[in-house]
């Protein structure tokens, strides 16, 4: 028999090709219908080891012992503000209060009138056992009386040991031992996801325990910016229900550690809408530890601007570094000289990417490890210049540009003014070679001469005055004697005279 091996081999390549052609539409209509749908039994990688090692179960958490053993240790904090007769510093400068005198000024809108005593509330946390306690500076800022009642109702007055703005931290004493304290966690551990608990005394109820997780780190909100010109945040966000009273209070993780100082809520009703804010217990331990012993915080600063989270950059930086993108570190925008940034060789549209190994891609997050330092410090900065990575040491420096360590003596905080170096513009716009603006006046000196808000102290003794350090000598120096503050009031022509009496001020 013949065979025709032409035909044979045509009838299987059609056959072949009929075979191929319905695999491939059958794969297209699979595809069809299955688009949008897991695959059953298989896992991406991001669950990698997760099943293997119990994600998919696990004992219940059981928060009694951490509740158990924290809040003996969290107190409640009731604080009391005097009446004061003060001049109207809500409003603008009134010039015709010194021109006319009291009955005038008066008559303007610019006299005397009196703020009620106010009490407040807030939490603490005990973290030694012979009284140190730790909560808000804005629970107890002004405060001319705080009274603390511990969870066994015992109640003790409490004295300052020292504030710190800038990080929203203060630490306060009562007289007595052996106290229950809690003992600090790790924040860097903190991982989103996790288990916390939230405990204070909100809204004037007795102690109370909140339970959430931890919903983003390193956030800033600034709400700090309100009582500091040199904010730190760099909050643990958590989903636990915080209310007013809760604040100064303790964040803890299920072992009982304190993680964070429970700080701001995120509402726009004043009260709890979802979201709160803690400080990171790694950041509570450097101010504390620092308070305490030098009375005031040896803030740390590596010299250098940075752009801020979701600000958009400018043509200009985007074309200085056209490959940056936001998230993979810290935009450098301005690199002041003589800060230790300078010194180290770093400059614009450089980006930071760690500091001692430490991975850093937001501003809040390098502000977060540079807070742990002081100045002195020597440390590693890794940063990205033109796609070449580069590290390079630094010595950190403190804000006056030097590595002394700087002491509270006292001495400005007798004035009870919050003061801040006079920005170089607007000591251009008002012809001034530097001054200290006073932000807010307090309970201390300055609101017995009658100053208000505002003002720019440019001398005292007809000395020149151009930043704090200035301020601070020149106080220190005529201690014991009555002085002349001399200044201006942007905005309004000539230079305002006041008496200040520091005969109360002494060595």
């Amino acid at each position: 028999m013949n065979i025709n091996w032409k035909n044979v081999l045509t009838i299987v390549v059609i056959s072949g090709a009929t075979s191929i052609a319905s695999i491939w539409g059958f794969g297209k209509f699979m595809q069809r219908e299955t688009a949008g749908v897991q695959e059953a039994g298989k896992l991406p990688v991001n669950y990698a080891g997760f099943f293997n090692n119990g994600g998919n179960a696990g004992p219940s958490v059981d928060f009694t012992p951490a509740a158990t053993s924290a809040t003996p240790a969290v107190v409640h904090i009731k604080t009391r503000t005097k009446a004061k007769q003060v001049s109207n510093q809500q409003r603008q400068r009134n010039p015709f209060a010194d021109m006319f005198g009291d009955e005038f000024g008066d008559f303007f809108g610019g006299g005397p009138r009196v703020i009620p005593e106010q009490k407040a509330g807030g939490s603490g946390v005990i973290i030694t056992q012979d009284g140190y306690i730790v909560t808000n500076n804005h629970v107890i800022n002004g405060a001319d009386e705080i009274n603390v009642t511990l969870a066994n109702k015992k109640s003790f007055k409490a004295t300052v040991v020292g504030a710190d703005a800038s990080t929203d931290l203060a630490v306060i004493k009562i007289e007595t031992k052996g106290l229950p304290y809690l003992i600090y966690g790790n924040s860097d551990d903190a991982k989103l996801g996790q288990w916390v608990l939230a405990i204070g005394y909100p809204l004037t109820l007795d102690v109370t325990v909140t339970a959430g997780i931890v919903s983003a780190k390193s956030r800033q909100i600034g709400v700090n910016d309100r009582q500091s010109d040199a904010a730190i945040e760099s909050f643990i966000q958590t989903d636990a229900a915080v209310n007013p009273g809760n604040s100064g209070g303790a964040l803890i993780n299920t072992n009982g550690e304190l993680i964070g100082i429970n700080s701001a809520i995120a509402s726009p009703t004043g009260s709890y809408a979802g979201y709160s804010y803690a400080i990171p217990v790694n950041i509570v331990k450097k101010v504390v530890t620092d308070i305490v012993k030098f009375g005031a915080v040896q803030r740390a600063f590596i010299g250098i601007q940075y752009a801020r989270e979701g600000v958009e950059l400018s043509e200009e930086d985007k074309k200085n570094n056209p490959g940056y993108k936001e998230g993979e570190g810290v935009y450098v925008t301005e690199v002041p000289a003589g800060g230790a940034a300078a010194d180290a060789g770093l400059k614009k549209a450089d980006i930071v990417t760690k500091l001692n190994g430490v991975a850093v891609t937001s501003g809040p997050e390098l502000q977060e490890q540079v807070s742990r330092y002081k100045p002195g410090d020597k440390v590693s900065l890794t940063y990205n210049r033109s796609g070449k990575e580069n590290s390079v040491s630094l010595i950190l420096k403190n804000k006056a540009g030097n590595t002394n360590i700087v002491k509270n003596d006292g001495v400005l905080e007798k004035l009870g003014a919050e003061l801040a170096t006079v920005d170089s513009k607007t000591a251009a716009a008002n012809e001034i070679a530097g001054g200290i603006v006073v932000k807010r006046i307090n309970e201390g000196l300055l609101r017995k001469s009658r100053m208000q808000e505002g003002f720019i102290i440019t001398s005292i003794n007809d000395q020149p005055l151009k930043n704090l350090p200035d301020l601070e000598r020149a106080i220190s120096a005529n201690k014991g004697r009555k002085i002349k503050v001399e200044g201006i009031y942007p905005g309004y022509e000539g230079t305002y005279a006041y008496p200040l009496d520091l005969t109360e001020v002494k060595e």
